[in-house]
């Protein structure tokens, strides 16, 4: 910059002499000049470009400022946000806080009353454990009784029917010593049947059946059997021709037919009940001489009145044994749904009492007149307390 400033300087001082003299060393001034000149030009150009990335930067830098400035609008608005999140968080957290602070306090509140709940709870179990076992055993021991009621009523349904020969047999016996029948303990004609009684020089014969166990649902096909088997004393001579098949109380209600005919003789199916009104029927035709005499009015009056007493007989016993079974279900029903204190009440009350049935005395005659008589003093007492009898049904 020292020889171009130079150079201008002597331009602008040089005289017409020093042009014509010393224009040699002004020619070589301006060389310089012009090289000190390319430089500055070059480091002028230099320096432009300098100052054009200098000036690009520098707006690159304003808009990255720009952009910064931006954010940080945008960041210090996410922060005033922040904050208030912050604020409502911490107002939910002190919420929250209070509603720990609550359920800890119930929680202590829960564990101080759980020991104690859990002890009623061990105790009420412990209870129930025993309300159980007793209950248990209650059960078992009911159940046990009704076993061994029923086993007990098996055996004796067995021992009775086991026994109802001999019952039967013991039965007849009496009959005919009380009412001056004829018992014949040796018939004089072919087998052996069970009973047999002589009426007007007849032979009429009592065979007792029975099951042979528990099971009553073969008992009608053997009864059936059994009537036709005693063909073999009504084909013989003096043998009426009415067998009497005579089974226990308790089975004819499993029997639907009571009645057999078969052919030349019948079958007919009593209980040991009905022996005395059968056998009474069949003396009352001893008053007569010869059968054969019998006027049809006469026959029809027997007829009659055996046939009342075999309806009376099967009625009497029919209803027996409906009053049988309501008396069973009424015990049962009791045993089941009375309390348990009331029960033992009963069955000492039960255990009390005692009931004595007037005694049957062998050499008696039960007098209709005596019964009569009872009947018309229970008739007289029941108008007394104004209760109503049941009339009787007409026939």
């Amino acid at each position: 910059m020292e020889k171009l400033n130079l150079f201008f300087a002597q331009i602008k001082d040089i005289s017409f002499w020093q042009r014509l003299f010393h224009w040699r060393k002004v020619r070589s001034l301006s060389f310089d000049a012009y090289d000190e000149f390319r430089n500055l030009a070059r480091e002028l150009e230099v320096g432009r470009k300098a100052t054009d990335e200098l000036r690009n930067k520098m707006t690159e830098i304003t808009t990255r400022n720009e952009n910064l400035q931006q954010k940080n609008s945008e960041l210090t608005l996410d922060s005033a946000r922040m904050d208030a999140r912050i604020e409502e968080l911490n107002g939910r957290l002190r919420e929250q806080a209070g509603t720990i602070n609550e359920l800890t306090r119930k929680v202590s509140a829960f564990e101080a009353s759980k020991e104690e709940n859990v002890k009623n709870y061990n105790e009420n179990i412990a209870r129930l454990n025993q309300t159980k076992e007793s209950l248990e055993a209650d059960r078992k021991r009911l159940s046990d009784d009704r076993v061994s009621e029923e086993k007990e009523r098996l055996e004796n349904m067995k021992r009775q029917w086991a026994d109802h020969e001999i019952d039967v047999k013991n039965t007849i016996i009496k009959i005919c010593d009380l009412n001056h029948v004829k018992y014949v303990e040796k018939v004089p004609f072919r087998g052996n049947p069970d009973n047999t009684i002589e009426i007007s020089g007849e032979y009429i014969i009592f065979d007792a059946k029975s099951p042979a166990g528990d099971d009553l649902k073969n008992f009608p096909l053997y009864i059936k059997a059994q009537a036709d088997n005693v063909k073999k004393y009504a084909s013989q001579d003096n043998v009426k021709k009415s067998i009497f098949l005579v089974v226990p109380t308790n089975t004819i209600e499993h029997l639907k037919q009571l009645t057999y005919r078969m052919g030349n003789y019948d079958a007919f199916v009593i209980t040991r009940d009905s022996l005395e009104p059968v056998i009474l029927s069949l003396k009352k035709i001893e008053e007569y001489d010869l059968a054969e005499k019998l006027s049809p009015e006469d026959r029809d009056s027997i007829c009659r009145i055996i046939g009342k007493f075999a309806h009376t007989t099967k009625r009497r016993i029919q209803i027996d044994q409906f009053f049988q079974k309501e008396f069973i279900d009424i015990v049962l029903k009791s045993e089941k749904e009375l309390p348990e204190e009331i029960q033992q009440q009963v069955i000492e009350f039960e255990k009390s009492e005692k009931l004595n049935p007037p005694t049957e005395k062998r050499a008696k005659i039960i007098s209709i007149d005596e019964l009569q008589k009872k009947s018309e003093e229970i008739e007289a007492e029941a108008q007394a307390r104004k209760l109503s009898l049941p009339e009787p049904a007409e026939e």
